[in-house]
This record gives C-alpha cells, structure tokens and sequence, in this order.
C-alpha cells in the first residue's frame, strides 16, 4: 500500500529515505515491485500502465537522473511540487547500488536553513545505496532551478565508478547528475580526507571545519536539456536491422563499434509480412544484436519513421546486462506463429 510523506520527513537533510523503490505522486510513494513477466509494477500494474492512469509520461520518454542527497525525499519531493511548480506527474525513484563514488559533506551550508549538504565525489571501493529518478524533461528542468545549475551544481554524465538497480544489478550506464560547480558545494576536506554522509549526521556535519577540495568524478558538464533518446546509446536489432539484413544500412553508418550477439527476453513471431515482431514477457530468449550508437537522439527519430506504428520502442536489458533501445510490435499476435529459436 503507497505510504505517505508524513513517514518520511525532509528534516534533517537529506531526510528520511524508503528502503525500496517508489513511485511518487499524491504525496504518496508507491512500491515498485519486480515483475518476471511485466518488469516493473506498481499496486499491481505494469508501470507504464500505471504511469499513464495518472498523466505521467512513459519510461522510454524519461531518463535517468542519480539522487544522492534530499532529492531522494519523498517530503522533498512534495516540496518541488510546491515552491518550484514541478507538476503532479508521479515521480519514478529506483533505488540503485553505487560502487566507486560515495556523497559526502560538501563546503558550505544552504542559506535557508544552515543545513550542510551533500555532493558526489570519487570513492574507490565504496559501496553506497542510492536512488536514480527516471526522469521527464519538465522534471529536469525543475531540479535545474532547485540544484543552481552552473552556479552551486553542474548537470553531467556520471562516468566514475558504477550504478546499479537493486533490481538484479542491471547496469545504470553514465547516468545524469548533478555535482559540484561553485565552491561551497565543492566536498569539504577535512584532516586531510573527505567526510561521507554515511558517516556521520546532519547535526555533527554543521559543525565541521575543513578546505574545500576536487570530487575527483569524471563527469563531462551536459549542455542544453536531456533528450530522453540519448540514453542509452544502444539498440537491438534482431530483424531486418540486424548485420547484413535489408535495412541494416541505416543503421551501420550510426554504429560505434562492432555489433555482438545477445538475447532478450521476448519471443520473435512471424508477421507474414517479411519482417519479424518481437513480443516481450514470454519468458523466453529471443537472439539478436546489440548495436552501439554514437549519437541515438541522431538516429531514432528515423528509425522510429522507418519502423513505423506497428512498433514501439522500449528499453530492454540484454543477457550480458546491458540496457538498449528495441522496436517491440505494437499490434495483435493474434494468428501469428513464434519463429523457431535461433532463426
């Protein structure tokens, strides 16, 4: 049953998190639950479902955005609502397994309250939990305004350490964040060594003296807005898109690097019309290629025309872990026959 903000209070910063993945909305948070056949769900429902019975976008349009301080609040969240206008579309929060970075007590305190912070920095060998938002571009462009953006934060692509759902471990690859620009939100270095949230409260961080000192991230500064069609760079083809099938041209000049053979959960069916449909959540392993892209925002859009609206396009997870873009049939397999395994 979804559970109210009143559970979990915003103070003291980053205040207190749900120790599961939710949805947010109604200043309710919702488990997610992990479906074999459905993927994610949510009070029963598949989450896309339920996300567009209360007016919010789907998955493939949002994209993935790693919180790590308040953000992560489901009273904070409320919150964005309410001073910055965020909308009531719900909020996806996925909670993730980090290794390699770690938020820690940043240099200077908030002005509205005198709370300290948190920042993100490099941490090698840490292992923290966190949340990863899927994110709409409207939802982006309120965390702009809360974070500063290019003055106490900068949005960049993580690429330092490692993001994974708690879901099975799939791989978050270079997630949106937000980190560290101005220098009272640059980590606090003190005695010599930055001091982990996790490590010690809100209260005891107030009092801390120290230098501000470099997070350490690789982390490349995004300009512009996030487009949901940057991430991830990847799609798996398994019909006519595939190596050396008819269209594999319009994909070829996009690819950046060689494609490799994976499977994904799903089952390829004959149309009868010279191209194959995939149908997901059948438990079985339907073969294709994972193509790397250089530029997906580049090259979907043509695909997606290419395709058409006998197909949708959705992110699946691949056998060897990795996320991709693939074009699952939309209509009816009503008459339609499975291909045998390994057509």
């Amino acid at each position: 049953m979804p559970l109210p903000d009143t559970d979990f209070p915003a103070d003291p910063y980053p205040g207190r998190v749900p120790g599961f993945s939710f949805a947010h909305v109604d200043e309710r948070s919702h488990p997610l639950r992990r479906d074999p056949r459905h993927g994610w769900t949510v009070d029963g429902h598949p989450l896309d479902h339920w996300l567009a019975r209360h007016g919010g976008a789907p998955r493939a349009q949002r994209v993935p955005v790693l919180a790590y301080g308040s953000n992560r609040c489901p009273s904070k969240i409320t919150w964005l609502r309410r001073a910055l206008g965020m909308g009531e579309g719900p909020v996806v929060a996925l909670r993730v397994r980090t290794r390699g970075i770690a938020a820690v007590w940043a240099s200077g305190l908030r002005k509205r309250d005198g709370q300290r912070p948190a920042v993100l920095a490099a941490a090698p060998g840490v292992v923290e939990e966190h949340v990863v938002w899927l994110a709409t571009p409207d939802q982006i462009a309120v965390l702009d305004r809360c974070e500063g953006r290019d003055e106490r934060f900068r949005l960049a692509r993580l690429r330092t350490g490692e993001v994974h759902t708690e879901d099975g471990g799939t791989p978050v690859v270079e997630p949106w964040c937000y980190v560290a620009h101005g220098a009272v939100r640059r980590p606090l270095r003190v005695d010599g060594a930055l001091v982990r949230c996790a490590d010690l409260p809100q209260e005891a961080a107030q009092g801390l003296a120290g230098a501000p000192a470099d997070d350490g991230l690789d982390a490349p500064t995004v300009t512009g807005a996030p487009h949901p069609d940057e991430w991830p760079p990847a799609l798996f083809a398994y019909g006519l898109l595939s190596p050396g099938e008819r269209s594999w041209h319009l994909l070829a000049p996009h690819a950046a690097g060689a494609p490799w053979r994976a499977t994904v959960d799903g089952t390829v069916y004959d149309t009868r019309l010279g191209y194959p449909a995939l149908r997901r959540g059948t438990g079985d392993r339907a073969p294709g290629w994972v193509v790397p892209l250089r530029d997906p925002a580049a090259v979907l859009p043509a695909l997606d025309d290419h395709e058409g609206a006998q197909y949708r396009r959705e992110r699946v997870v691949t056998s060897d872990g990795t996320t991709c873009w693939a074009y699952v049939w939309a209509e009816s397999f009503d008459g339609l026959a499975p291909l045998p395994t390994g057509w």
